[in-house]
C-alpha cells in the first residue's frame, strides 16, 4: 500500500459509536468506502451503503485494501469463511479489554462475556490466517465520547433525567478512551504501510479513580444534577437489589486499565486524557 494512494475500504458496524466516529474521517478522504449498516446514514452521501448486516449482507465483491469491523467478531469470521479468497489486504477489528478484565470475574454473566470475546478473537484469527490476511484486533477500555455508549453515557442520561447524580466513591483505576481515538487507531492500522498482525490494548491517555472519573462526568453535564456520593455500603445494597448492576459494583475497587505502549509505538497514537464537556453528551 502506497502512502496517499486512493484506497478501498469496507466498514462494518458502521452505525455503532465507533463507526459514527470513523465515518467523518473516511468521508474526508478521497477513497472508495463501502459501509454495511441496517440503516444507512444520509449524512454521508459519498459513502456506498449496503443495507443489512454480516454474514447475510450482500457486500460488493471488490478487492478491499482494508476491512474495518466494529461489529461482532464471530459474525465477521462467519462472513469471511464464506469468501473463496481474501476479500481484503488486511483486517482491523475491535474486541474489548473485558476479554481480560472479566476473565476471572465474580459473576458468571461477566465471565461469559470474557469467554465470548476471546472465542470471537480466536475465531477471527483462525479464518484470517487461513485466508492469509494480517489482522489487528484492538482491545479498548471503556469507550465514551459520542453519547452513544451504555456506560458513562447511561450514567449521564440517568442523571439528566432524574436531576440526581449517584456517584460511587471507589478508588479502582479507570482509563476511559474516546471513540474518536479508537477510530483513529483503526484508520492508522488500515493505512499503515506495513500491515500489523497482533492484538493491541487501547486505553485513554489518563488513568484516574472511579470517584474522580464520575466527578468529571458530573461537572461536564449540560444541566445541573444533585451530586450524591455513594459509599461502598450503598453500592453493595444496589448490587443486592439489582442483578443488572452487581457485576459493575463488584469491579469498582479493581483497576481496569490498558497498556498503551504498543499503540504508541506501532501507530504513533497518544490518546487524549479524560476531559469530558457538554459536547461529550450531545446525543443523549
Amino acid at each position: 500500500m502506497i502512502a496517499n494512494e486512493s484506497k478501498t475500504f469496507l466498514l462494518t458496524g458502521s452505525r455503532s459509536q465507533l463507526g459514527m466516529a470513523l465515518l467523518p474521517k473516511l468521508a474526508e478522504r478521497q477513497d472508495r468506502v463501502v459501509a454495511v449498516a441496517q440503516t444507512p446514514c444520509a449524512a454521508f452521501s459519498n459513502i456506498e451503503w449496503v443495507t443489512g448486516r454480516l454474514p447475510e449482507a450482500q457486500v460488493p465483491a471488490l478487492q478491499y485494501d482494508a476491512l474495518i469491523s466494529f461489529g461482532p467478531m464471530d459474525k465477521l469470521a462467519e462472513w469471511l469463511a464464506q469468501q473463496p479468497t481474501a476479500p481484503a489486504a488486511r483486517v482491523i477489528a475491535t474486541s474489548s479489554m473485558s476479554a481480560v478484565s472479566k476473565h476471572s470475574a465474580r459473576y458468571a454473566e461477566d465471565r461469559d462475556i470474557s469467554r465470548r470475546l476471546v472465542a470471537g478473537e480466536q475465531q477471527l484469527r483462525t479464518i484470517c490466517a487461513q485466508l492469509e490476511m494480517p489482522c489487528v484486533i484492538f482491545r479498548p477500555t471503556m469507550i465514551y465520547g459520542l453519547g452513544l455508549d451504555e456506560n458513562l453515557s447511561a450514567v449521564a442520561r440517568s442523571a439528566l433525567k432524574r436531576r440526581v447524580f449517584v456517584a460511587p466513591q471507589a478508588r479502582g483505576m479507570r482509563q476511559p478512551v474516546h471513540a474518536e481515538d479508537v477510530a483513529e487507531a483503526a484508520l492508522r492500522a488500515a493505512t499503515k504501510a506495513h500491515a500489523l498482525d497482533e492484538t493491541i490494548e487501547l486505553g485513554g491517555g489518563e488513568r484516574l479513580t472511579v470517584r474522580e472519573m464520575f466527578r468529571r462526568v458530573h461537572r461536564s453535564l449540560p444541566r445541573k444534577a444533585l451530586w450524591v456520593p455513594a459509599p461502598a455500603g450503598v453500592m453493595a445494597l444496589l448490587a443486592l437489589v439489582s442483578k443488572r448492576f452487581r457485576g459493575a459494583v463488584s469491579r469498582l475497587e479493581s483497576d481496569l486499565i490498558a497498556d498503551n505502549s504498543r499503540v504508541s509505538a506501532a501507530l504513533d497514537l497518544e490518546p487524549r486524557g479524560f476531559q469530558p464537556n457538554d459536547d461529550t453528551w450531545r446525543n443523549l
